[in-house]
């Protein structure tokens, strides 16, 4: 092994696979440190020596326990254990729950609720984020607790016990709702739920989860939109911070957030919950041609209304303008193809409507802060 190459431990309590490639991303373009070793809780490496340790610790305290033995560089990508002291990196999950919200708010949802099944650190930040945002928007949300609630038990009927008590929150629920859940597992919870309380999703019920983890999301008979984490991204930043640690750098003092890369919207929330028809149908018309470069001259023609008369009805229902809200989407489209492909910025202004790429980098830089080259390489790197 190389001088400038290190023996890193991957201590993780909780693995995706796309976490390891963010990591093995940043050996590979660096050359700086050998990613050797894995381990689980229970498969616990007594006795290891090397350099440094990348952790995800989880419910069990004996890994825990080993990396704070073990008195070696450490990046910890939970927040389970905050007195432990570790430097971090972590998903910014207040960021996941703003873009459900705006995704939520954007369809005219008024009815809202958050479902967790679990006393976890990550649920309840993006609980509270995502009830936060939606309160800044003059809405209320109700939370669902299973964990907390007097059903709730660990025997071996709690599967169905938690499914029947699922039912009857969604049928007293007021509709249509729409509903965010803490993971995309217990989003399948409130799906599979919706389908034996014989609620149409996503016409009386939207569904939004977080990760984007499923296996082969869209075979499903209703797909489950789903937050991407940006878990590539996370373990890149993590494996930066602890080559800087393991040089002797100091830690940050706060833990380093990594944004949502995107809500990767699918048929379980895409649902028109506005009544006025002639903004039901201008809205759908930009979400299917946003990409074409339409006007609200064409808005209005789609909506059979007057211009002053669909401006009115936009701010009623939506609280923006027919404009800012092509803007909107446009912006937002732009940020998923900056994130997902490798387009030149000329050939993706015209994929989002833009007539020419400098309107279009005018337009990314005043509503962002930053061109569109700079959020791109913010995101990859």
């Amino acid at each position: 092994m190389r001088k400038d190459q290190r023996r890193v431990l991957l201590a993780l309590g909780w693995y995706d696979y796309r976490l390891h490639r963010g990591i093995e991303k940043f050996a590979r373009e660096h050359g700086r440190y050998l990613s050797a070793n894995l381990t689980r809780e229970n498969v616990i490496p007594w006795g290891w020596e090397g350099d440094g340790i990348l952790a995800w610790l989880g419910a069990g305290d004996d890994l825990a326990e080993f990396v704070k033995r073990a008195k070696k560089p450490t990046v910890d990508f939970s927040f389970r254990r905050p007195y432990l002291p570790f430097a971090r990196v972590l998903e910014d999950h207040a960021h996941a729950a703003r873009l459900v919200a705006e995704h939520f708010l954007s369809r005219g949802f008024s009815n809202f609720m958050f479902f967790s099944d679990a006393d976890n650190w990550s649920y309840e930040e993006r609980g509270h984020a995502f009830v936060e945002a939606l309160k800044e928007a003059g809405h209320a949300c109700m939370w669902l607790r299973w964990h907390q609630s007097v059903a709730y038990r660990t025997d071996r009927e709690q599967w169905k016990r938690k499914r029947n008590w699922l039912v009857a929150r969604m049928k007293q629920a007021p509709k249509p709702l729409a509903i965010f859940a803490a993971n995309d597992e217990q989003a399948m919870d409130v799906l599979e739920s919706c389908e034996s309380a014989g609620l149409a999703v996503p016409e009386r019920v939207a569904i939004a989860g977080a990760e984007n983890y499923l296996l082969a999301p869209e075979a499903l008979h209703t797909p489950i939109s789903s937050v991407d984490t940006n878990l590539e991204l996370l373990g890149y930043r993590g494996a930066e911070l602890l080559d800087k640690l393991m040089t002797g750098k100091p830690a940050p003092e706060e833990p380093i957030r990594v944004p949502a890369a995107g809500l990767v919207t699918r048929k379980s929330s895409d649902l028109l919950a506005v009544e006025h028809t002639g903004v039901a149908r201008s809205l759908r018309f930009i979400w299917d041609r946003s990409h074409d470069p339409i006007s609200v001259k064409d808005l209005v023609s789609v909506a059979a209304m007057s211009r002053r008369g669909l401006h009115k009805a936009f701010l009623e229902h939506l609280g923006r303008t027919p404009g800012q809200e092509l803007h909107r989407v446009r912006i937002e489209r732009a940020k998923r193809l900056l994130t997902e492909s490798d387009h030149k910025i000329e050939t993706l202004a015209g994929m989002c409507g833009y007539q020419s790429a400098n309107s279009f980098c005018v337009a990314f830089k005043q509503t962002t802060g930053v061109s569109p080259k700079q959020f791109r390489e913010k995101r990859s790197h």
